[in-house]
């Protein structure tokens, strides 16, 4: 599982620049839709091949008991109780303050390894003004100056040192279980449609060793297909079986969907896609992973509720609309035989084989049926197309002036490529590599 590091300090700090650092927005995929919500608060990093996820918790005031800062003091909590290891932002412009004592007060008591880290410290690595923050007794000082990008990889290596590299995993899968998360907000069924699953499929249940951070997974076989359940719902041993408590934690959720081949996203018919829907969405979509939606709980909804639903869909999800949407009623066991189905169709898209040859045709077509369009002097020309990786696939081209080629083409260029292989459920990633001497003719 992803290491998990929470940024807490008072307010004004610097901890969303230090996030924005520590998250460098990643290889963006081809659909730039407006509209694509991103939580602020989770993010992707690496480091290396280290792969982590990036907690910005509200400012902390841990005595709050009003409001808005009550509720900001309740998730930096929660943050902290899931953390792996908790970066500590102080400012050493501003000095110490109470607050910084209150904030090292509760980390204390929360036993966790904490990192104390002095921000916007640029060029101050040996200055005196550093030496007061040993008062708060929580180790060693790490200056860093998130605004100007000082310090910050060293940071990252001692907060990442108790977790091993990463190996990296083999491309082909195709032998494996398909790992399998089932993501939503709470009480969207989760677990009742868990529980159908592991109470109507024969379930291999035997003990799995692994530390308390790793996620249980249940494997599960169905028509010879075998599958692994991540939890994100509260799996629990119950006798021979595991059954599903209903419990949400963003984190849990968001390392589920890092570690799943393919996710189901849930929504609530009767609810609507809510923000927080449209959050774990996106975060799907960064991640890469082929992703079914289920509107569970159908059944309960009468026609003019089903029309707002569609437009919410569409409006809210717009960016995944590469995903099949399923109706479905997880209580009364509905439309569980074309949902497994569409899991199936979506993970066989996702880890599809690309032949170079093939791919280079189906450019060649594509620019014969559109040309990119000319910029000034230079026309993009695309020689050839090969496949960058699986799950998602990524379909790299090569060419001269591909600076110049616009999204609405990428878009053109991703749907001839998913009709041809019939990519269904998967996002697609298109890259443009330059090839030749930049300094060579340009050619027109």
């Amino acid at each position: 599982m992803k290491p998990v590091i929470a940024l807490v300090g008072r307010p004004n700090v610097g901890k969303s620049t230090l996030f924005n650092r520590m998250t460098k927005s990643r290889d963006a995929i081809v659909a730039d839709f407006s509209g694509l919500t991103r939580d602020r608060h989770y993010g992707d990093g690496r480091l290396g091949n280290r792969e982590f996820i990036v907690v910005d918790t509200g400012g902390f005031e841990p005595d709050s008991t009003t409001g808005i800062v009550k509720e900001m003091a309740r998730q930096t909590r929660q943050a902290v109780a899931e953390a792996d290891v908790v970066v500590f932002v102080v400012d050493v412009r501003n000095g110490l303050s109470g607050q910084d004592h209150d904030i090292a007060r509760f980390l204390r008591q929360a036993n966790k390894r904490v990192l104390l880290t002095v921000n916007k410290a640029e060029g101050m690595q040996e200055s005196p003004l550093l030496a007061e923050f040993y008062e708060l007794g929580m180790g060693e000082p790490h200056p860093i100056s998130a605004a100007h990008g000082q310090g910050i990889r060293s940071l990252l290596e001692a907060a990442l040192e108790d977790f091993p590299e990463d190996e990296d995993e083999p491309e082909d899968e195709a032998d494996g279980p398909i790992r399998l998360a089932v993501a939503g907000r709470p009480n969207v069924g989760k677990s009742t449609l868990i529980n159908t699953w592991l109470g109507e499929e024969r379930l291999i249940a035997f003990d799995m060793p692994g530390t308390t951070r790793d996620a249980i997974k249940v494997p599960l076989e169905r028509d010879g297909q075998r599958f692994e359940l991540i939890d994100t719902a509260g799996l629990r041993r119950k006798g021979k079986v595991f059954e599903a408590i209903e419990k949400f934690s963003v984190v849990k959720t968001l390392q589920a969907i890092a570690d799943a081949n393919v996710v189901v996203l849930m929504i609530d018919a009767t609810q609507g896609v809510s923000e927080q829907d449209a959050h774990i969405a996106g975060y799907i979509l960064d991640s890469g992973r082929a992703v079914v939606i289920a509107i569970n709980k159908w059944d309960a909804i009468d026609s003019y509720q089903r029309q707002t639903l569609e437009r919410s869909i569409e409006s809210r999800l717009a960016f995944l609309k590469f995903a099949p949407l399923l109706n479905i009623s997880a209580l009364r066991r509905q439309g569980l035989g074309p949902l497994w189905k569409a899991i199936a169709d979506a993970h066989a898209s996702a880890t599809c084989k690309m032949p170079t040859p093939v791919l280079t045709r189906l450019l060649h077509e594509a620019v014969e049926h559109q040309n990119p369009k000319r910029v000034g002097a230079y026309r993009p020309k695309m020689r050839y197309a090969h496949q960058g990786g699986m799950n998602p696939p990524i379909i790299v081209i090569h060419g001269n002036s591909l600076e110049h080629v616009t999204e609405v083409y990428k878009r053109y260029l991703e749907g001839r490529f998913r009709e041809h292989f019939k990519l269904v459920g998967t996002p697609l990633r298109i890259q443009m590599k330059l090839s030749g001497n930049p300094f060579a003719e340009n050619e027109h």
